[in-house]
């Protein structure tokens, strides 16, 4: 991997989530039908969007990716994490394969850091196979670690209730957390108010929609950090690239005084 050409705040992060539905762009509902061939077979157009997208993730110190291809035929046996982190220029990248249909698909969330992370977990969410969550952990100068949490609920209401009581316990093991991805559900759902409201995560907007990219209209993508961050600015943005069905959304945090990164 190419060493990045910026430098990282060791006590701010820039974060940046993304559902970029393996690199196809959507423009409207009925390309759901008329493109739903490019969900299983390869297309030219793949590697330049993906192209596009690696440039708005430059300016960027860490990224999560959902709806990602970790290399299968409809990908072009291209594992998108990689391709995103060497043309975006992370020395640090990771996937966590959901969805293992072989040579067909290998639906996967995606991590790309500018810091080394110290460890990367894991974890299957409850309910149908094949969502997860990956805990990608950053060390800190007060000997703890800040928890970034890059996730993709499940679409069913009684799944995603049981996945958002699940990271509700998942926070609750870490200092500082972030909470990042595609949650497939806004601020009408009763399950996700309460993961809000049962811990000390900030950052919920409802005001800010990520879907459809070409009408939005539902906030499902956010991101969530823990009381003891501070949140820098505006807070949660949503970014119009509609490269993918789901718009980004971006916030920037502070650790507390007196606490870095650790390099």
């Amino acid at each position: 991997m190419p060493v990045p050409d910026r430098r990282v705040s060791m006590q701010q992060l820039h974060l940046l989530s993304y559902n970029i539905q393996v690199g196809i762009s959507t423009r409207q509902y009925s390309e759901y039908l008329t493109k739903s061939w490019k969900h299983v077979l390869p297309h030219r157009e793949h590697l330049p969007n993906l192209s596009r997208i690696a440039s708005i993730l430059h300016e960027y110190d860490f990224v999560g990716l959902q709806e990602v291809d970790a290399g299968s035929l409809r990908s072009g046996f291209v594992d998108q994490t990689e391709y995103l982190a060497y043309h975006a220029q992370f020395p640090y990248w990771y996937k966590q394969v959901n969805r293992n249909l072989g040579r067909l698909a290998r639906h996967s969330n995606g991590v790309l850091s500018r810091v080394r992370p110290s460890e990367i977990t894991e974890y299957k969410l409850p309910g149908f196979p094949g969502r997860g969550v990956v805990v990608v952990e950053l060390e800190t100068t007060d000997e703890s670690v800040l928890a970034v949490c890059i996730l993709h609920l499940a679409l069913g209401r009684r799944a995603r209730r049981r996945q958002l009581d699940y990271l509700r316990e998942l926070a609750a093991h870490y200092p500082y957390v972030v909470m990042m991805g595609d949650f497939n559900c806004d601020c009408d759902s009763r399950a996700f108010k309460d993961l809000v409201a049962n811990t000390d995560l900030r950052g919920l907007d409802c005001e800010f929609k990520t879907f459809p990219s070409w009408y939005p209209r539902r906030n499902l993508d956010h991101i969530l950090a823990s009381g003891n961050l501070r949140i820098i600015g505006v807070g949660v943005r949503v970014l119009d690239h509609p490269l993918s069905d789901h718009l980004p959304v971006s916030m920037k945090v502070a650790l507390p005084e007196g606490v870095q990164l650790a390099t």
